[in-house]
């Protein structure tokens, strides 16, 4: 062989390649043509980048892809009667984008994504160059709140990159982040603690109270010293208040609440003023088929039986009402029990020591 022959057999050489469809590979970026990217990957001619294949809409392919600079690449179409390969870039790129996908969902992170369009039954989000769907069950804001181009945080609920299905939430990211926020919570709270609150729900039997991740119960007698007929008497939803925490199921993470435990106690200043034997007069707050409960001290209630109701009626040829200022007598007192009975008749009070 001469040498001549032998330089040939080299320059051969260089060109012995075996790409194949699919293949993933390393080229260098030599140009464009307005039409695409050429790409020197060592065949006999010059690979073809398409712009659809090179870049995102809006992107400029000479940015993303510099002259001079190695990139990788797979090989979409085989060398045709020119001996061209076709490349994409897009896909090496989603390649990688579906394995930090499935990594962030190995590891149920929140994501960032970004709102592609708003379609029936959900939302269409892109990350990363991956497009998702968000159906509609799955998102905690409402629909016509949000805006393409807007940004959205996820978690992915499926992922299958052969099938090209990818399906995440938005709801998720809340609901995890709320039960984290409950072990917090649960592990810092105590009985006799003051901790501030929001009001978020109004029952017939209490309120609910936004503790900063758990509601905890504010039961209706747990409320004020004072009697009141329901919960909206003294709070609204969206009130911020102080509460105590009274009680701490762990097991069944229930949290009981008192807002009257913040005053003092009207039943030890009734102590002070009031003895049995002692007129007084005080307002009728409720009344009940076997008597009528009237506040004889500010936040203080003592009962007066049916009987002495009737008696009290009959002496004043009129029917007592809620609202109505009576004058009555302590009959007994017990301010351990918190119990004060009340009389219309004044009562013979032995003289202390007998």
């Amino acid at each position: 062989m001469t040498a001549k022959e032998l330089d040939f057999e080299e320059l051969l050489k260089q060109y012995d390649y075996n790409f194949q469809k699919g293949d993933l590979i390393k080229g260098i970026v030599c140009g464009y043509d307005g039409q695409g990217v050429m790409v020197d990957i060592g065949a006999k001619t010059i690979a073809v980048v398409p712009n659809r294949e090179a870049v995102e809409k809006d992107e400029k392919v000479e940015e993303k892809l510099e002259k001079g600079k190695e990139y990788e690449f797979l090989i979409i179409r085989e060398e045709d009667e020119d001996g061209k390969f076709l490349l994409s870039r897009k896909k090496v790129n989603q390649a990688y984008a579906w394995q930090e996908l499935e990594k962030a969902k190995a590891a149920d992170e929140t994501i960032l994504g970004t709102i592609a369009g708003i379609v029936k039954g959900g939302i269409l989000v892109e990350v990363s160059g991956v497009r998702g769907f968000v159906p509609s069950s799955q998102l905690r804001i409402k629909e016509n709140e949000l805006e393409v181009g807007g940004k959205l945080e996820l978690k992915i609920l499926t992922l299958d990159a052969q099938q090209n299905n990818f399906i995440l939430s938005n709801k998720k990211v809340y609901e995890d982040s709320a039960v984290e926020a409950r072990k917090n919570v649960f592990s810092q709270i105590e009985p006799g603690q003051i901790v501030k609150g929001d009001v978020v729900r109004i029952t017939d039997f209490g309120a609910f109270v936004d503790l900063g991740g758990i509601d905890g119960l504010l039961p209706l007698s747990q409320l004020s010293w004072r009697w009141i007929d329901h919960p909206t008497d003294i709070l609204n939803v969206g009130d911020k208040i102080d509460v105590e925490v009274i009680a701490v199921d762990h097991e069944k993470q229930r949290v009981s609440l008192s807002l009257k435990n913040l005053e003092p106690d009207p039943w030890l200043e009734a102590e002070k003023n009031i003895k049995e034997g002692d007129e007084v007069e005080g307002t009728i707050t409720r009344i009940k088929h076997f008597g009528a409960f009237v506040e004889v001290y500010p936040g203080v209630e003592a009962l007066l039986p049916h009987s002495e109701v009737t008696e009290m009626q009959n002496q004043n040829d009129t029917l007592i009402k809620v609202g109505d200022k009576i004058k009555t007598y302590i009959l007994k007192f017990n301010p351990t029990d918190k119990r004060i009975a009340l009389t219309v008749t004044k009562p013979e009070v032995k003289p202390e020591g007998e």
